[in-house]
């Protein structure tokens, strides 16, 4: 399996800004506007990304609202594949499935059109978001790609809070790949 080099690492690293106290105070916000618009992060990423996946043999990559729209569509693109959008309850326009998840003070809702994934029963499919913390979101996601009749093969991340601890709740469904931890 193909992982990042430690030079593409640093540079992945340098282009992510920490903002502290962010939504609110305590909190160090990972802000990844500034590896999109550097050109040099943002490529060596997308080429890493090709690399590892182009051997999996995937139908589709879906991504999580809205973040991961960024990374999955181009990703897509550069695989010859489709691209599936997994939206907050409400976005999209025809027929869906949903799957409600927890937050720290309530319980959120996402979901996908229920042909999202065409006919193709056992479709190979990877999810991917721009950074996993506490992992509802993303566990929401991989339940609605199987509930399809799909499979959810890889989950990846740009970026996974391990000391939230949302990859191992996600491990007992699918596989995952974060290519920058924070302990």
């Amino acid at each position: 399996m193909i992982t990042l080099s430690q030079t593409e690492r640093t540079i992945i690293e340098a282009s992510i800004r920490d903002i502290k106290d962010f939504p609110k105070p305590g909190i160090i916000f990972k802000d990844i506007t500034t590896l999109l618009n550097n050109k040099e992060a943002y490529s060596v990423l997308m080429n890493h990304l090709h690399q590892r996946y182009k051997e999996y043999d995937l139908d589709y990559i879906a991504g999580i609202d809205a973040r991961g729209f960024i990374f999955g569509a181009a990703l897509a693109q550069m695989l010859g594949i489709g691209f599936v959008p997994i939206r907050k309850a409400g976005k999209l326009p025809y027929t869906t499935i949903s799957q409600k998840y927890a937050l720290e003070y309530g319980v959120d809702e996402i979901e996908v059109h229920i042909d999202a994934f065409g006919d193709q029963k056992g479709a190979r499919v990877l999810l991917i978001d721009d950074l996993i913390a506490t992992g509802g979101t993303a566990n929401a996601a991989a339940t609605l790609i199987n509930q399809t009749g799909a499979v959810c093969v890889e989950c990846c991340f740009i970026i996974a809070l391990n000391f939230l601890d949302g990859i191992k709740k996600l491990q007992e469904k699918t596989e995952v790949y974060s290519l920058i931890e924070v302990n």
